[in-house]
């Protein structure tokens, strides 16, 4: 019964001790699990030294104790600029309001350089766009810069900016400009200048208007001019060929002496049968008229 009650407490301390290299196992093998989300790169550090970056999302491992990890964004980032004054090539003072979209494109480079900091790079690409915005502006004129604000302006940053940011493990995919305009002190005149060229060009169009349609107009009336005269005088000409043809026929009809009698006597008629018009049908006629010698002569 004694040698009963001696081995129980063995047997306990053996399940204590089981139970408790479990537990650490487990303890250890959560500590030696990385977990990667799908928007992010992990480091993995030994004694503060970046020894290797997980780029894809899963779990990985660790030796625990000796390596640890941190984590960087992968997405796309904004970094918006405050607005500032920049001026012109003629001068002219404009409020620029921008934002920059960008991501870190390598973890190392990036820790080496920023210390991991998003801070430290939001400060690198605020001045390093800003003086960009102030290069690119600064070679426009107004006119160009608020004209270039359909892609062109954001295009020469990115060109005057190139590639100086990939030191730093960043690449800038865009800087984009909100708010591009005057100071408010001068506005107003402004606005009212461009107005007024803008009038101006519109009152050149329209006088440049005019003087083509009364070219157009002219020109249409001296063809029409000419097409009439031309017409009439064509028509002339006709009637002048129908006026001839019509005394040659008479002079070819008077030749014959019975033909002549004959179209005497059907002009007579003629004659006769226009001057009865109305409701008087009385013919009064002298003896010694045309007419009263044809019906004389008739037998």
């Amino acid at each position: 019964m004694g040698d009963i009650q001696h081995i129980r407490p063995k047997r306990t301390g053996i399940k204590i001790i089981v139970a408790a290299v479990v537990v650490l196992a487990v303890w250890i093998l959560g500590m030696s699990v990385v977990v990667t989300e799908q928007n992010e790169y992990t480091l993995i550090k030994e004694f503060g030294r970046v020894d290797r970056v997980i780029t894809e999302a899963g779990i990985s491992f660790k030796t625990p104790f000796i390596e640890t990890t941190s984590t960087l964004p992968k997405q796309t980032l904004i970094y918006d600029l405050a607005a500032s004054d920049v001026i012109t090539m003629d001068k002219k003072t404009m409020v620029a309001d921008s934002y920059v979209l960008w991501k870190i494109s390598d973890p190392i480079k990036f820790v080496k350089t920023l210390n991991s900091q998003i801070s430290n790079a939001e400060s690198r690409i605020n001045t390093t766009v800003y003086n960009s915005i102030k290069n690119v502006i600064s070679s426009m004129s107004q006119t160009e810069v608020i004209t270039g604000r359909d892609g062109a302006l954001s295009q020469a940053i990115m060109e005057n900016i190139g590639t100086s940011m990939e030191q730093y493990g960043i690449q800038l995919i865009c800087v984009e400009t909100k708010h591009l305009d005057l100071p408010s002190d001068n506005k107003t005149a402004v606005y009212e200048r461009m107005i007024s060229e803008r009038n101006n060009i519109a009152a050149s169009y329209t006088a440049e208007g005019e003087s083509e349609a009364t070219k157009i107009q002219t020109t249409t009336d001296n063809e029409i001019a000419i097409s009439i005269s031309e017409a009439e005088a064509k028509a002339e000409k006709l009637i002048a060929e129908g006026e001839a043809e019509y005394m040659k026929i008479l002079s070819e009809a008077y030749k014959d002496q019975s033909r002549s009698d004959f179209y005497t006597f059907v002009r007579s008629l003629d004659a006769a049968k226009a001057s009865l018009s109305g409701d008087n049908k009385t013919l009064i006629l002298n003896a010694d008229s045309p007419i009263a010698q044809i019906f004389n002569t008739i037998e």
